[in-house]
């Protein structure tokens, strides 16, 4: 069976998330205290067949009973129990105006702290499961359209390639680095379009942007080399088992070259038979 255990910081999206592993067929619970995980994957499995995909939320919404997440784990894996943990992040920022939009109280307000407070001390407290996470989906920029594709990519896969969720995201520098980058290229050496009047108000996805910015002989030789690089890489990550791999192309304010240049790669992993995603995190700014 698919057993999935969804976490991470409050805010992130969790109860979104589970709501689309329920679109996908999954035997969805939330707010599940840790201590109640082997027990229910132990029902799950009882149930010859009846539940073949399980995921729930378990959060820092357990309290006392949350830091116990890391031995209960450990059970369900003596428990020859396959899981996978997908943690949930979004920057200081973004989780600030959900809380605000919502009204809603942390779940560390209790300990007398500002909202500010709360969160960096939930990144503290969440550290450890962090980095023992399959899979980090950073939600700030994703709408829920692009949350339901980037969990259908990492979860409902297949086999070789089809393994292998390739997510391309543009950013600008300016605007800070994605939190889940795996592999990073900086493209700010290129000629900008910014700096062409007529091209200034478009974006990456328009044809004259485009072609502004693959009409340079080093642009072209770049994506040559960085697709070979990825045909290269790719088959190496999915032996070792990775299923998700978030290349992020940055330029100076994310809405010219990287653009352009993640569309192109996109395309180019498409062709070449990967499951992909591409995102535009600071196109609209």
């Amino acid at each position: 069976m698919q057993f999935t255990v969804i976490t991470g910081i409050s805010g992130a999206g969790k109860t979104r998330s589970a709501n689309v592993f329920e679109d996908l067929g999954y035997y969805c619970v939330d707010n599940m205290p840790p201590e109640l995980m082997p027990k229910f994957a132990e029902l799950c499995v009882q149930s010859q067949g009846k539940i073949p995909k399980a995921a729930f939320v378990t959060d820092i919404r357990s309290d006392t009973l949350f830091h116990g997440i890391i031995d209960q784990l450990k059970i369900l894996e003596e428990m020859n129990i396959d899981y996978k943990l997908l943690f949930l992040e979004a920057s200081d920022n973004i989780i600030l105006k959900r809380y605000k939009e919502t009204r809603r109280r942390h779940p560390l307000s209790a300990l007398n702290l500002s909202i500010s407070e709360a969160i960096s001390k939930e990144r503290e407290i969440l550290a450890p499961l962090r980095e023992k996470a399959d899979c980090i989906v950073d939600t700030s920029n994703l709408s829920l359209s692009q949350l339901k594709e980037r969990i259908s990519g990492i979860f409902e896969k297949g086999h070789g390639k089809e393994s292998m969720v390739v997510n391309t995201v543009s950013f600008g520098f300016k605007h800070g680095l994605p939190n889940d980058a795996d592999i990073m290229f900086d493209v700010r050496c290129f000629p900008n379009p910014f700096y062409i009047e007529e091209l200034k108000p478009f974006t990456g996805l328009d044809k004259d942007v485009k072609e502004y910015v693959f009409s340079f002989n080093q642009t072209e030789q770049f994506m040559d080399k960085l697709n070979g690089m990825l045909s290269f890489l790719l088959p190496y990550y999915i032996e070792e088992g990775k299923t998700n791999l978030v290349v992020a192309i940055g330029c100076t304010g994310g809405r010219h070259r990287s653009v352009a240049i993640a569309e192109r790669l996109n395309q180019s992993l498409k062709e070449e038979g990967y499951f992909t995603t591409v995102i535009h995190r600071d196109i609209n700014r």
